[in-house]
C-alpha cells in the first residue's frame, strides 16, 4: 500500500498529547449497576414488599416451605430487575467492541498498527480491502474504493468513495466507524472519534432511552396495590368483629390472619412472572431468544411491524438475477437446469473479466459465482489470461475497465461494467439504441433489480491510453442483480395480514427498489403509496401521524429518521414490534414496544438493544412469537378469572360464620391446602394451555385492554358467587340434618376443593364447551387433579392429619353429595360462559360497525 506523498503523521508526542486532551477511541462505558443500588431499587417494589409480607406471615404460621418458595419468586423479581437494568449497559458494549479495531497508521514518518482505541484526531491512516474503518475519516486519496456502509445506513450494495480533492466536499471523502472497505486504497485523516463518531452518536442515542414497564406490569402493581391494602383492611376489622362479638381475641386475630391468607392476591405477582419465564422458556425452544421477558406479553397486542429491508425482508446478500442482451434475457432464479443461451455467453464472460477474482464487493462476488455456475466447462472462464491494468470507477465516468492478455493472442482485451449509462457512453450509441436499452434498465429497475452494462474492446499494442473512452467499445447488455427476499417472508407478510398486523417496510433503499421489494413480500399493493425521507423531513409530528394511515413503504429512509417512524406509530397508540440487524437500526429497536433483532446475520448491537433475538433469522419465527404472545395474554386472564372466583367461595366461607355465629369453616391450615391446588392450577395448567383454534385469524387486542377488565371480574365475581351460595346452602344442610359441625366442615371443603378442579376445566377453553377439548390437551391439568384427589384421601384417611384440619370423616352418601355439588358448580360454570359468550358478540359487532 502506498503513503501519501509529502505525510509525515503525528509524532508520537503530539499522537499523547491528542489523547489526553481527548480520551481513548472509544464508547464511554455505562457505569456498573451496584449491589447495594439494584437492591434498594427491587426492595422500593410493591410487588416485592407483597411477597416478603405473605412470606412473614407463613412463618409466623410455622409453613417454612411456603414461606421459602415466595422467596425464592422473590429472586427471581430481582434477576429479571437486573436484567432490565444491564440491556443499555451491554448495548454499549458491543457498540464499544465494534468501533475499535486496530488501524495501520502513519506516525513519526513509519507504518505502525496501533490498537483501535489510541487513534486521535489528526491521524494519518492507511485502509485497504477488508479492513474495517477505526474511525470517521476523510480520505485525502483513494484508489477504486468502495465500502460497506449497511451496519449505518441499511444498503448491502457498496458506496463509492473518493478522496477530499476529487469529491468536492461531498460525502462521498468520509467514511465511518465500523464500516468496511471492500475493495480498494485510501488513506485518511481521523476528524472524529469514540462518540463523536457516528458510531458513537448512535450509542448516545441509545443511551438516552430507558426501558419502561409494560401494561401488564403496571396493571398488576396497581391491582396488588389495592387488593392488599383493602384486604389488610377488612382481615382487620373482622379481627376485631370477631373479637367484639365474642370477646375471644386470639381466636378474632386467626380469622383475621385466615382471611388476610385468603384475600391476599399473592397469585398474582407470582402467575405474572412464572407465565412470561415459561413463555420465555418456550420460544428459546423455537430458536427465539427473549431478551426482555416483560415483553414477551405485549406480542399479542402488535398492531404495526416495522421491518428493515435490508437483511430482515432479504437475505442481505447480492445475487444476479437477469442477463439480458438486446434481443435475448435470461432468468438466473428459474430452472437451473435451463442452460444459459449462446448469445449471452460474451456478456457474463467479460462481466467476470470487469471484476476482481478475489472479491471483496458482494456485487463481484455475486457476478464470479454466476458465472462459474453457468459458463462452467465452456471456453469463457479465463484463469489463465493476465492482469495488465485497470481503470477504477471515478466521480466522472462509474465504470470500471480491466485490461487483459491471452495466452494465445498478441492484442489486449478490455472488459468493461458500470452504470448503464456510463456503459452507453462509452459505447458511443446511437440515440435511438440508447433510448432503447434506457427503457430496458427502467423496467429492469421497476423489477427491483440494481442494474449494471457490460462492455467489451480489444487494443492492439501498448502504450494503454489514460481515458477509457479511447477504447473502442462494443455494447453486451445488462447484468439485474438483487438482494433477494427471503423465501419465507411472502407467506409471513399474509399471515401478518390475516392476524390482523400491519407490515411496514422502511428501507434506505431507491423508491422503485424499495416498492418493487415490498410487492415481492406482500406488503404493498398495486396503488400503495410511498413516502421519501426527504418527505418524512418536510412533515411536522402532526402531519405525519397523518400520513402513517396509509403508507406502508417508507424509502431513502436516514437512521434517526427510523427511530422517528417508530416514536409516530406509538403515539398513534399502536404496538409498535420493529425488525432489524444492523446497528443503524438499535435506536428504532430499543423505541418500539418490542424490538426484534435478527440473530444469525445481525450485530451484536442490534441483538443487546432488542427485546427478542430470532435465533435462525427465519422471518416466520415472529409469527410464532406473536402466537406464544396471544397464548400467554389469554391463558394469564384465564388464571386470572380462576382466581377471582376461587376467593369469592373462601373469602365469602372465612367472612359468613363469623357474622352468622357458626364455627370457623376454615382456618389457616385449610388456606394452605388450597393453596396446593390454586398455586400449581395458576403457574402450570393454564400456562400449558394450547391457543384458542381462532386466535391467529383474529384482530390484535386493543392496545388499551385491560389484564383486569369489567369482562374479567365480571366471569370471575358470577362464577365465585354461584358456587359461594351452592357451598353455603350445602352446609345448611348437612348441618339441619343433623351431622356434627366437624362433618359439615368436611362436606363443604371436599366440595370447595373439588368445585375448584371443575373451575380450571371450564376456564381452560372460553370458545367452546370444556368437553369437547378434553383432558389429553392439557397433561399438567390431569396431574394436578389427582394430586389433589391423593392429598384429599391422605386428609381423610390418616387420622392425625384429619385431626389436623378438624374434619370428621364423612359416610359414602354425603361424598356422593359432594361429587354432586361439584357437578352443579361445573354445570353453573358452563352457563356464566355460554351467556358471556353470547353478551359479547352482539356488542363485538356494534363496536366493529
Amino acid at each position: 500500500m502506498s503513503e501519501p506523498q509529502g505525510s509525515e503523521g503525528l509524532t508520537a508526542a503530539q499522537a499523547a498529547q491528542r489523547l489526553l486532551e481527548n480520551g481513548p477511541n472509544a464508547l464511554p462505558a455505562s457505569r456498573p449497576l451496584s449491589a447495594g443500588r439494584l437492591l434498594l431499587d427491587v426492595v422500593s417494589e410493591p410487588m416485592f414488599l407483597l411477597l416478603v409480607a405473605c412470606g412473614v406471615i407463613y412463618l409466623l404460621l410455622g409453613d417454612r416451605n411456603e414461606a421459602l418458595m415466595l422467596l425464592g419468586f422473590v429472586c427471581i423479581v430481582m434477576g429479571i430487575t437486573f436484567f432490565q437494568r444491564r440491556r443499555t449497559e451491554r448495548s454499549l458494549n458491543a457498540l464499544s467492541d465494534l468501533s475499535c479495531p486496530r488501524a495501520l497508521v502513519i506516525r513519526d514518518g513509519k507504518q505502525e498498527r496501533i490498537a483501535g482505541r489510541d487513534l486521535v484526531l489528526g491521524d494519518l491512516v492507511l485502509l485497504a480491502e477488508g479492513d474495517r474503518v477505526p474511525a470517521d475519516m476523510e480520505l485525502l486519496s483513494a484508489s477504486n474504493l468502495t465500502a460497506d456502509e449497511s451496519m449505518l445506513t441499511g444498503e448491502s450494495v457498496p458506496v463509492i468513495k473518493h478522496g477530499a480533492s476529487d469529491a468536492g466536499g461531498s460525502p462521498d471523502s468520509l467514511v465511518y466507524s465500523g464500516t468496511l472497505i471492500t475493495q480498494g486504497t485510501a488513506s485518511g485523516l481521523v476528524v472524529a472519534t469514540g462518540p463523536h463518531s457516528a458510531l458513537g452518536r448512535i450509542g448516545a442515542s441509545l443511551a438516552s432511552m430507558g426501558s419502561e414497564l409494560t401494561p401488564i406490569q403496571r396493571e398488576t402493581r396497581r391491582v396488588v396495590r389495592h387488593v392488599a391494602i383493602g384486604g389488610l383492611c377488612l382481615a382487620a376489622g373482622l379481627a376485631l368483629a370477631y373479637w367484639w362479638l365474642r370477646g375471644d381475641a386470639l381466636q378474632g386475630l386467626l380469622a383475621g390472619l385466615t382471611l388476610a391468607m385468603a384475600i391476599l392476591p399473592e397469585e398474582l405477582p407470582v402467575i405474572l412472572t412464572l407465565f412470561l419465564g415459561l413463555g420465555a422458556w418456550r420460544l428459546g425452544r423455537e430458536s427465539i431468544l427473549a431478551r426482555s421477558i416483560p415483553a414477551i406479553e405485549l406480542l399479542g397486542a402488535t398492531t404495526v411491524l416495522c421491518v428493515d429491508k435490508t437483511g430482515t425482508l432479504t437475505a442481505n446478500r447480492m445475487d444476479v438475477a437477469r442477463l439480458c442482451s438486446e434481443t435475448c434475457t435470461h432468468d438466473c432464479q428459474g430452472n437451473p437446469a435451463t442452460a444459459l443461451q449462446e448469445e449471452l455467453h460474451g456478456l457474463l464472460e467479460y462481466a467476470v473479466l470487469a471484476s476482481h477474482r478475489r472479491a471483496f464487493d458482494p456485487m463481484e462476488s455475486a457476478i464470479g459465482q454466476t458465472g462459474a455456475r453457468l459458463l462452467a466447462n465452456t471456453e469463457h472462464l479465463h484463469a489463465d489470461w493476465q492482469l495488465i491494468d485497470d481503470y477504477p470507477l471515478s466521480r466522472q465516468m462509474l465504470a470500471m475497465s480491466r485490461v487483459w492478455q491471452s495466452p494465445d493472442r498478441s492484442e489486449f482485451l478490455v472488459a468493461a461494467k458500470g452504470a448503464p449509462e456510463a456503459i452507453i457512453d462509452l459505447c458511443h450509441l446511437a440515440p435511438k439504441r440508447a433510448a432503447a436499452i434506457a427503457a430496458q434498465v427502467q423496467a429492469m429497475a421497476n423489477d427491483g433489480l440494481r442494474v449494471i452494462g457490460v462492455a467489451r474492446a480489444t487494443f492492439a499494442a501498448p502504450p494503454l491510453p489514460d481515458n477509457q473512452h479511447v477504447f473502442d467499445f462494443e455494447f453486451l447488455g445488462l447484468l439485474g442483480l438483487h438482494d433477494p427476499v427471503r423465501p419465507e417472508v411472502p407467506d409471513a407478510v399474509a399471515q401478518c395480514h390475516a392476524a390482523g398486523i400491519r407490515v411496514v417496510m422502511i428501507t434506505g433503499d431507491h423508491p422503485a427498489t424499495a416498492l418493487a421489494i415490498a410487492r415481492q413480500a406482500g406488503i404493498a399493493g398495486v396503488a400503495s403509496a410511498v413516502m421519501s425521507g426527504m418527505d418524512l423531513a418536510a412533515l411536522d409530528d402532526t402531519a405525519l401521524r397523518a400520513r402513517l394511515a396509509d403508507t406502508d413503504v417508507f424509502c431513502r429512509i436516514a437512521p434517526e429518521q427510523k427511530l422517528r417512524l417508530v416514536q409516530a406509530f406509538r403515539s398513534r397508540g399502536d404496538i409498535v414490534a420493529m425488525t432489524g440487524d444492523g446497528v443503524n437500526d438499535a435506536p428504532a429497536l430499543k423505541a418500539a414496544n418490542i424490538g426484534v433483532a435478527m440473530g444469525a446475520r445481525g450485530t451484536d448491537v442490534a441483538r443487546e438493544a432488542a427485546a427478542l433475538v430470532l435465533l435462525k433469522d427465519d422471518f416466520s419465527s415472529l409469527l410464532l412469537a406473536v402466537q406464544h404472545g396471544r397464548r400467554l395474554f389469554a391463558n394469564l386472564r384465564k388464571a386470572i378469572v380462576f382466581i377471582v372466583a376461587v376467593h369469592v367461595p373462601i373469602v365469602g366461607l372465612s367472612i359468613l360464620p363469623v357474622l352468622l355465629g357458626w364455627p370457623m369453616l376454615l382456618m389457616p391450615v385449610h388456606i394452605l391446602f388450597l393453596q396446593m391446588v390454586i398455586d400449581p392450577a395458576c403457574s402450570i395448567v393454564f400456562e400449558a394451555e394450547p391457543i384458542e383454534a381462532d386466535a391467529m385469524t383474529s384482530k390484535p387486542r386493543r392496545p388499551d385492554m385491560h389484564l383486569f377488565d369489567r369482562e374479567i371480574l365480571l366471569r370471575g365475581l358470577l362464577q365465585g358467587a354461584g358456587l359461594l351460595a351452592m357451598l353455603v346452602g350445602f352446609h345448611v344442610l348437612v348441618r339441619w340434618a343433623g351431622h356434627s359441625d366437624e362433618v359439615a366442615r368436611t362436606t363443604t371443603f371436599l366440595s370447595l376443593v373439588l368445585s375448584n378442579l371443575g373451575l380450571i376445566y371450564v376456564n381452560r377453553q372460553w370458545t367452546q364447551p370444556s368437553w369437547r377439548r378434553g383432558i389429553k390437551s392439557n397433561r399438567a391439568f390431569a396431574w394436578i387433579s389427582m394430586a389433589a384427589s391423593l392429598l384429599l384421601l391422605l386428609v381423610l384417611g390418616a387420622a392425625p392429619v384429619r385431626e389436623l384440619f378438624a374434619f370428621a370423616l364423612p359416610d359414602m352418601a354425603l361424598l356422593m353429595q359432594c361429587a354432586f355439588v361439584a357437578v352443579l358448580g361445573i354445570a353453573w360454570f358452563e352457563c356464566v360462559k355460554w351467556a358471556l359468550s353470547t353478551w359479547r358478540w352482539p356488542r363485538r359487532a356494534a363496536a366493529a360497525q
